[in-house]
């Protein structure tokens, strides 16, 4: 999930915009990112999904919430990153994170499920930390 997304803002609303994600050392796109997904955090409201009982949020050092596996703290994203940018396979995973195999099939089963959002956030992870190196 990369590129530009075409948003017509009113001018006064994109100098507010700007200048908030100026003050926070973050660019635009970083700033309309992170409103939205909040946004559609709040709008959702009841954020634990029943189907993914092991999973749950915490608030991140931003204020953003953030699946995590319920008990271990450690982020659904981890396990994604994991499994699909290093190709581990669940028993690797399961392995280095001290998890049962079933906890780790059950964080991509919720990635599958829950894929922009958690896209979204891993994006949004990887700017931050371009952004602070």
């Amino acid at each position: 999930m990369s590129g530009r997304y075409a948003l017509n803002l009113p001018v006064d609303l994109k100098q507010d915009a700007e200048q908030v994600a100026q003050q926070q050392g973050i660019s635009l796109n970083q700033l309309i990112l992170w409103s939205l997904a909040e946004k559609v955090t709040a709008l959702k409201s009841k954020m634990d999904d029943p189907q993914f009982p092991d999973i749950t949020y915490k608030m991140d050092a931003q204020g953003y919430p953030v699946p995590i596996l319920r008990g271990k703290g450690l982020r659904v994203q981890t396990i994604v990153i994991a499994a699909n940018v290093w190709n581990e396979p669940a028993m690797e995973i399961a392995q280095e994170y001290d998890l049962s195999e079933r906890l780790v099939k059950e964080a991509l089963s919720f990635y599958e499920a829950h894929k922009k959002m958690l896209d979204a956030l891993i994006e949004l992870n990887d700017e931050a930390e371009k952004n602070h190196v």
